[in-house]
């Protein structure tokens, strides 16, 4: 069969695979209100709440000093912590509700790449949707001066804490260990990133955080006119590493167990696994 044949054959199981992690996240009513109303909420809050003030740091993106206003500066990183907190909550939700159906789908024969590819085609559109909203809102309040930048880095930190969610949900096996796990990560790693809050935010140890190049590119989105395309790169890079080890915990959360073989004892005959199981 040619590679062509193959892809047509197979589309319509990718195709199911896809609407069903769709139809998933639309149900998950907690995610939508989250959407609806947490990312209006905290991003209304973070411009109303804190003061203006202009802010001087150096943004290690460009290399050159800015001076934004404190509280457009804090609503980007709320923007980023709104987003990367939604969409690895979904993921998770979704990798954790749906593992052992997906196992018993891939025991069944179900290709395990087109359970993943539908996830991918899942994360990717619900974090596209999810940034677009929340730069709309930020563009609400005030001019970025690259708002498709901005839009860029906010869907890189979304598929990157979507791929974190898809691992945790794979490898926790409490529900509450992989909330925590999120929102601790989320927390962490965007507050020292905040040059608001702390005095660390241009030292060494940041650029090993999981936003970091979303980080410096949404700064920089907002303040400057400076393309930065090394930064999204540098976010493309995080989100492979998260989604190789999503893989691997999907690859073996759905590994296939029935062919296992035990060494039969002697002086018995063999029992099959299906009727030793």
């Amino acid at each position: 069969m040619t590679p062509l044949r193959a892809i047509r054959r197979h589309r319509p199981l990718f195709l199911t695979a896809a609407r069903y992690a769709l139809i998933e996240h639309l149900r998950n009513r907690f995610a939508m209100v989250r959407i609806a109303l947490f990312i209006p909420v905290w991003t209304a809050l973070a411009f109303w709440s804190v003061p203006g003030t202009p802010t001087r740091f150096r943004l290690r993106a460009t290399g050159h000093p800015l001076t934004p206003h404190g509280n457009q500066l804090t609503e980007i990183t709320g923007a980023l912590n709104a987003v990367t907190l939604i969409i690895g909550f979904m993921m998770f939700a979704a990798s954790f509700t749906g593992g052992h159906f997906d196992r018993r789908l891939a025991l069944a024969g179900y290709p395990r790449s087109h359970l993943v590819l539908a996830k991918l085609t899942s994360l990717a559109l619900a974090s596209a949707a999810v940034a677009a909203y929340a730069t709309a809102l930020t563009c609400a309040f005030w001019r970025p001066e690259q708002p498709a930048l901005l839009a860029a880095a906010l869907f890189c930190a979304g598929v990157t804490y979507g791929a974190l969610g898809v691992a945790f949900g794979s490898l926790l096996r409490r529900e509450v260990e992989g909330m925590f796990a999120i929102v601790m990560t989320s927390v962490i790693d965007l507050a020292l990133q905040n040059p608001l809050y702390s005095s660390s935010s241009d030292g060494g140890v940041v650029r090993y955080l999981p936003s970091y190049g979303a980080m410096q590119a949404a700064t920089g989105a907002g303040f400057s006119t400076t393309p930065l395309p090394k930064y999204l790169a540098i976010q493309a890079g995080w989100f492979t590493a998260a989604a190789l080890v999503a893989l691997l915990a999907f690859h073996f959360r759905t590994r296939n167990t029935l062919g296992t073989h035990r060494r039969p004892v002697r002086g018995r005959t063999p029992m099959p696994a299906t009727s030793a199981r």
